[in-house]
């Protein structure tokens, strides 16, 4: 076998891309680029192998001579120098990174990503998550010694009872682990992967999960609820019809800023970076919900529409759930009245569904968005929200039955 071939004036010379053989498996690499490192070839088990030894301006020639002969001494005792090489970094790795723990690493993370975050509570979110499911099992532990067996030891026991909430333990543990190895604190595979690796092991969550809806109330009987509500004192009462009457989201009502509507057109225009899918979203206002904001108590340094008890904020986001509360509904939440809405439409209405998905700010297709923009198509849904707010103020007939005229929509 020859070997030492190359000498320091002949590698200083070569600028053609390419491999040119030292002898002994040892290589000197020519990129494209021009840049100039050592690799290791060599067979195992019939298979071709290829080991990096590093870059000419780091590691010299007699060095890589040394570094390629251990390599082969390694071969001749059945052992893959490239395997043995990622073991032993793997050490290295674990006693370096043994000062920063699995729950240092995710403070790291969330510290990082926060200010890409819509809101503090999203970062509330994932702290609490991985120390109520994570940090008990594994986040005193170096961050590189997190391993397959811990990841599962956490996720078992939520995996079947809670999958979508083990389903959001498992990608944060995975998101941590990946900003961990980009910083060179751990390696190898992340053990929180699904595809092709935790979904060996574990059943896929729509295999689990059992359906659950908010808890909503039948179309039936809003007009009592509604009249109900009108009979409560404060914010929070305003806050719940309004937010009955316009199918909006919790958050989208008590963030709702006086800039945002229109009381002369009766517009509620919601900014993208306050919807869930990112997207400005209008609401036509009813009648009766204008009437509602008109009668608001404003106060001059509070931008809010529903102005809470501290100055300067909006209603608590618990505010509607404590009227339900109140009323001693308990089996009800904000969130279903989006359904009971929607229930309605379908039921006794002859909108198109196009036209409620977009009522209820669910994505859509940009063309359908678009048309539906449009002036005609505003005032059709302004007349789906009149007829919503007709139907939860109307008075029962004589069989208890709601009486609302179906219109007919195309």
């Amino acid at each position: 076998m020859l070997i030492n071939r190359l000498s320091a004036t002949a590698i200083s010379a070569k600028t053609k891309p390419g491999l040119y053989a030292d002898g002994g498996g040892l290589y000197l690499q020519i990129a494209k680029g021009g840049s100039k490192s050592w690799i290791f070839r060599y067979m195992l088990a019939g298979r071709p192998r290829k080991m990096g030894l590093g870059s000419i301006n780091t590691v010299p020639l007699k060095l890589a001579r040394e570094r390629a002969a251990e390599q082969r001494l390694k071969l001749l005792d059945a052992d893959d120098p490239i395997e043995l090489r990622k073991t032993e970094r793997m050490a290295k790795l674990a006693t370096s990174a043994a000062v920063l723990s699995f729950s240092e690493a995710a403070q790291q993370y969330i510290a990082s990503h926060r200010a890409g975050w819509k809101s503090d509570k999203h970062a509330a979110q994932w702290q609490a998550t991985l120390k109520t499911y994570a940090f008990p099992v594994f986040g005193d532990l170096s961050v590189a010694r997190v391993d397959v067996a811990l990841v599962l030891k956490a996720l078992e026991p939520i995996w079947s009872t809670r999958p979508e909430t083990a389903s959001r333990v498992r990608g944060r543990i995975e998101s941590v682990l990946d900003w961990a190895k980009a910083r060179h604190l751990r390696d190898g595979e992340n053990p929180a992967r699904w595809k092709g690796h935790l979904d060996k092991l574990l059943p896929a969550r729509n295999k689990v999960a059992k359906v659950e809806h908010h808890a909503a109330l039948s179309y039936s009987e809003i007009v009592a609820f509604i009249s109900d509500v009108r009979a409560l004192d404060g914010n929070g009462a305003r806050a719940l019809e309004f937010t009955i009457l316009t199918a909006a989201r919790t958050g989208e009502v008590i963030g709702a800023l006086w800039p945002e509507i229109d009381l002369d057109g009766g517009m509620w225009v919601i900014p993208g970076a306050r919807m869930k899918a990112g997207k400005e979203h209008r609401v036509p206002l009813s009648d009766r919900a204008l009437e509602i904001v008109k009668a608001l108590p404003r106060e001059e340094e509070n931008p809010y529409v529903f102005i809470g008890d501290r100055k300067g904020k909006p209603l608590s986001n618990m505010a509607m759930l404590m009227i339900l509360r109140r009323m001693e509904r308990a089996d009800l939440t904000v969130h279903g009245f989006r359904s009971t809405f929607r229930d309605w439409a379908a039921e006794q209405t002859a909108y198109p569904n196009e036209m409620l998905e977009m009522a209820l700010a669910h994505t859509v297709s940009d063309k359908t968005e678009a048309a539906y923009r449009r002036g005609d198509m505003v005032e059709k849904r302004r007349r789906l929200m009149e007829d919503w707010a007709t139907f939860c103020g109307t008075a029962k007939d004589e069989t208890g039955d709601n009486v609302t005229p179906i219109r007919r929509q195309g």
